[in-house]
């Protein structure tokens, strides 16, 4: 057992990270508590030059092309965004690690670099930073060396410059733990920044990043690109290493998380997975498939070769849980934005999505709780058990549906071994569920992606994100998943509560009657689109077409 009591090792972490925001930065007029909307902060805040406003207003291609061209410096980019990244925190507490002196360090040799090279890029890989994962056991632990992910970026220009939160276990899909307390939506500070890549996505929608990383099991890279507004790409199992991070539940190789890019711009994406795959990560990581980035599946030879003649099948509903209006809003404007670009859209029937949540479920919770117990027992911090407002105290005892527990007995190796090939026999029957469309398409080929919503609804308030069905399916199939902004919030005066409808399930009851259009007032709309396993390329660019048809159908409204 720990020497200290587990409040005390939190209280001195907390001081510590406290030392790490530079004093300079630290805002006296941040907006009261109960200002919600907090996005367009930053401008006002008075802390950042116009320089430093339009280099964090920049996409990544254009900041690599500046960056590339010396136009901006590798040290006045650094700065800029370290100074958005302390106004976010201080106004949603998205951060946890805090190393910028040292990023500055990196910053200023890339620039030396480039001055006597020509070159943007080197092989500085700098010492570990603190990780704890939520967990309070895990505080003061330090890796011996970094990630081969981490190694492969900075090997490309990457300046590391924080870590964000997440919550305890980083099984659950809203961001609180005992160490850093919870992080907020930026859009509605009453609303979850999602999880488990909560902070940092409510980091990179206040543009303190124009890109970061985070790790996705069940969608947690995509509920948090979703209720933030951004771009997110969930990669099939092996694309991106995943050697040297720290993670929960290791040795579940079943349903395991992989990495992804959450970013303000589509083509941040792209730039990522093709960097990451362009550094041969299959000699650094021996679970990494040897599959270099093609150009012939970026150009949709899959898929007709020209991208002109789509056909997107859309998942209105998982017939589980039927999605909240604002939901199904989005996804009519994404229909009638391909139709409108030429492409087909019909209506994707769901094969069994509620007996696969059964079987990732079960395959996930198979040994989770003695995962959690053998790392909180060395300071016996309790275990998060909810998400709601007032957990904060750990001695709050929640009253609702504990959905993310694990079954505290575990399986056997037996059982599991049953759900795992309960699993298999459902991938091959959607298989053959996608690949029977080719009969209906009338382009000789199976539908070219889904289209699904992220979640049944927008950001909810805290403790009410109770499902990750919606993302964590892909999951199960090993899809590749790209979640698109469409332009659009939740506006009450568009998205009034429906009457009540025939419920699949006791959930889909409970998600109507909590749907009140006034709570979730400008939380961002997104969408999935949806390819086929080790299908990167070809959603990327399909996601590009989309994306290109959401954005000419938001410039020219309806009369």
């Amino acid at each position: 057992m720990a020497s200290k009591h587990w409040k005390e090792i939190v209280a001195e972490k907390r001081e510590r990270q406290a030392a790490s925001v530079p004093k300079e930065w630290i805002l006296t007029n941040l907006p009261p508590k109960d200002a919600l909307n907090v996005i367009d902060f930053p401008e006002k805040s008075g802390l950042l030059t116009e320089k430093e406003l339009e280099i964090t207003a920049t996409h990544v291609d254009v900041l690599l092309e500046k960056l590339a061209t010396g136009a901006w410096s590798s040290v006045e980019v650094t700065t800029a965004f370290s100074k958005r990244a302390i106004i976010a925190h201080q106004l949603v507490n998205c951060l946890t690690e805090i190393f910028i002196e040292r990023a500055l360090s990196r910053a200023a040799e890339l620039d030396e670099h480039l001055k006597v090279t020509g070159k943007n890029s080197s092989n500085v890989t700098p010492n570990g930073s603190g990780y704890s994962q939520g967990y309070v056991s895990w505080i003061n632990q330090y890796p011996e060396k970094s990630s081969v992910l981490a190694d492969i970026l900075e090997s490309c220009g990457a300046v590391l410059y924080v870590k964000t939160n997440i919550p305890q276990t980083l099984m659950w899909p809203e961001t609180f733990n005992y160490v850093f307390g919870r992080t907020l939506n930026p859009f509605n500070r009453s609303l979850t920044s999602g999880g488990s890549s909560g902070g940092e996505g409510a980091l990179i929608a206040l543009k303190g990043s124009p890109l970061g990383v985070g790790s996705d099991i069940g969608g947690s890279v995509r509920i948090p690109s979703a209720f933030n507004g951004l771009y997110g790409l969930r990669p099939s199992y092996g694309r991106v290493p995943y050697a040297g991070c720290v993670n929960s539940m290791e040795g579940q190789d079943s349903v395991p998380s992989v990495l992804g890019p959450l970013t303000t711009s589509l083509e941040g994406a792209k730039r990522f997975m093709k960097a990451v795959v362009g550094q041969t990560p299959w000699l650094k990581d021996p679970l990494v498939v040897r599959k270099p980035w093609s150009e012939d599946e970026y150009h949709l030879s899959d898929h007709g070769g020209d991208g002109k003649s789509l056909v997107f099948g859309i998942l209105w509903h998982d017939e589980v849980v039927l999605p909240h209006p604002p939901v199904i809003r989005a996804l009519e404007h994404t229909k009638q934005a391909l139709i409108d670009a030429g492409h087909q859209v019909v209506d994707w029937k769901p094969l069994k999505h509620g007996a696969l949540y059964q079987a990732i479920g079960g395959i996930w919770s198979a040994g989770a709780a003695e995962d959690y117990r053998v790392t909180i027992k060395p300071t016996g911090e309790p275990l998060v058990a909810s998400m709601n407002p007032g957990v904060e105290d750990p001695d709050y005892i929640d009253s609702g549906i504990p959905d993310f527990r694990p079954l505290a007995d575990g399986l056997s190796a037996y059982q599991l071994w049953q759900i795992q090939k309960q699993r298999r026999d459902l991938r091959q029957e959607y298989l053959d569920h996608w690949n029977a469309t080719v009969t209906s398409t009338g382009t000789g080929r199976p539908i070219d992606a889904i289209i699904s919503p992220c979640a049944a609804y927008a950001a909810p308030p805290h403790g009410m994100n109770r499902s990750a069905n919606y993302t964590m399916i892909w999951n199960a199939l090993d899809y590749t998943a790209l979640v698109i902004p469409t332009g659009l919030s939740v506006d009450p005066l568009l998205d009034a509560k429906k009457p009540a409808h025939d419920f699949f399930t006791e959930l889909d009851r409970a998600n109507h009657e909590f749907y009140d259009p006034a709570t979730f007032k400008d939380a961002p709309l997104c969408i999935q689109l949806v390819g086929r396993t080790l299908e990167e390329e070809g959603v990327i660019a399909m996601g590009e077409i989309v994306d290109a048809a959401l954005k000419t159908k938001l410039s020219n409204p309806p009369l």
